[in-house]
């Protein structure tokens, strides 16, 4: 059997309760506190930065170790470049716009090739258009047609963090063996 309250009763019964509700509501949305929890984007980018700082550091420290261990005679660009051109040749210097075919011989820093002109052909690309690595092409437009040059091109000027995905791994230093063949 269902019992009926009366109307009185029921209003009796939620007005105190939706009341206690409401203020609970109010003051819950009061509170400006910060959260610990929220993620402080400025000491995250302090953290990348510092990281990065640290890492460049490494890596210059390990391509001067390897200069120094095959005694090259090597000049260093703004970029973090490294160039020694051991055969000079006779031809015009490369500007951008400038269709350049060149011969190479690809390493890692370890000594592992990674890639050569003889197995993967001669390599044509354009000047300035973000067809090559950075640092090949900085490393091109320092040379002259018949000029043989060594190039050490740090892993931000190469693939950076992810490498090619084929063969060169993330954050290789990449050395280049290679020939300015022609300008066209």
């Amino acid at each position: 059997m269902r019992k009926n309250f009366p109307k009185n009763n029921l209003r009796s019964f939620y007005w105190p309760v939706s009341t206690i509700l409401f203020f609970v509501f109010l003051i819950s949305c009061g509170n400006h506190e910060p959260n610990k929890n929220i993620i402080d984007e400025d000491s995250i980018k302090a953290s990348l930065v510092k990281v990065n700082k640290t890492l460049s550091a490494k890596e210059d420290r390990d391509i001067d170790d390897y200069i120094q261990r095959h005694e090259w005679t090597m000049l260093k660009t703004g970029t973090g470049l490294r160039y020694q051109i051991y055969k000079k040749g006779s031809g015009q210097q490369p500007k951008d716009n400038d269709k350049v075919v060149i011969s190479f011989v690809v390493n890692l820093i370890n000594g592992v090739e990674c890639y050569n002109s003889k197995n993967d052909g001669l390599k044509l690309f354009e000047l300035g258009k973000a067809e090559v690595e950075s640092g090949l092409e900085e490393g091109i437009k320092l040379m002259h047609t018949g000029d043989k040059a060594k190039l050490i091109i740090p892993s931000h000027l190469a693939f950076g963090l992810l490498g090619d995905e084929n063969k060169i791994p993330k954050r290789a230093t990449l050395i280049y063996d290679v020939e300015l063949i022609e300008i066209k």
